[in-house]
């Protein structure tokens, strides 16, 4: 049994090590589900520590397609259709510019513009209370978009602009954030399969992983519901500004 496993789990990576992968997956989608975000950047951080860098970002990409499609297609019913069409078209731009461009700008000053922007979006009060119009959308879709390629978990970019006191409604949060990183990620793996990244070693991985998020889902939708909503509210600022400091660490680190 043990040989059929390593078989099927890329060289170089042992199978306690993917069984952790697969663990995290679940409590990754379990937070995401209950407060809106932050499994994607746990479960890069966790990533980055257990897969070579040069298929962290594809493979982070297909996990969380994965996860992030079952999230909406639970939510289906809350998504804001009009925004995620405006992102749409934004995102494609943001995926082709960031997969055909040399990024000069250093990564840790690219990281404290992202913690920076995302703690002032929070908590300032003119920003905070000000919602994007809908058309906005396809900027936000083009930056967020654009980072993604290089950075991998972009939720705490994007989640600002849909917090709930925004879209009025915490499943509207939830669901159409999940729809529009859903998007996101897939131009991104559509990307990087283009430029020549081979997918298959790491698909029977990638299946568990997605499988175990989608677990993570259910499991968390059923604590959203019944979450009160001032509680949610709170929970997804001091998630988001937890999010944010580390991202800042991040850059800081050497």
């Amino acid at each position: 049994m043990e040989t059929l496993i390593a078989a099927l789990l890329p060289a170089a990576l042992e199978p306690w090590t993917a069984a952790g992968l697969v663990a995290v997956s679940f409590i990754a989608s379990l937070l995401t589900a209950a407060l809106g975000l932050g499994g994607g950047l746990l479960m890069v951080a966790v990533m980055a520590g257990a897969v070579p860098p040069t298929a962290l970002i594809p493979v982070h990409g297909v996990v969380q397609l994965g996860s992030n499609f079952g999230r909406a297609v639970l939510f289906r019913q809350h998504v804001r259709r009009a925004i995620l069409a405006w992102f749409s078209l934004g995102a494609v731009v943001g995926v082709s510019v960031g997969a055909s461009v040399v990024v000069s700008l250093p990564k840790s000053v690219l990281l404290v513009v992202i913690g920076v922007f995302v703690l002032v979006s929070t908590w300032a009060p003119k920003l905070g209370n000000r919602p994007v119009p809908v058309r906005g959308f396809a900027l936000v879709g083009a930056a967020t978009a654009f980072v993604t390629m290089f950075v991998g978990a972009t939720g705490p970019f994007l989640a600002p602009f849909l917090a709930p006191e925004r879209l009025g409604d915490r499943q509207a949060t939830v669901g159409t954030f999940a729809a529009c990183m859903s998007l996101k990620h897939g131009l991104k793996v559509a990307a990087f399969a283009a430029a020549g990244f081979a997918y298959l070693p790491w698909l029977p991985l990638c299946a568990v992983m997605i499988a175990a998020g989608f677990l993570g889902t259910l499991f968390g939708r059923a604590i959203v519901v019944r979450m009160p909503e001032r509680a949610f509210r709170m929970g997804f600022r001091l998630l988001l500004t937890a999010l944010a400091l580390r991202i800042l660490w991040q850059a800081a680190a050497p």
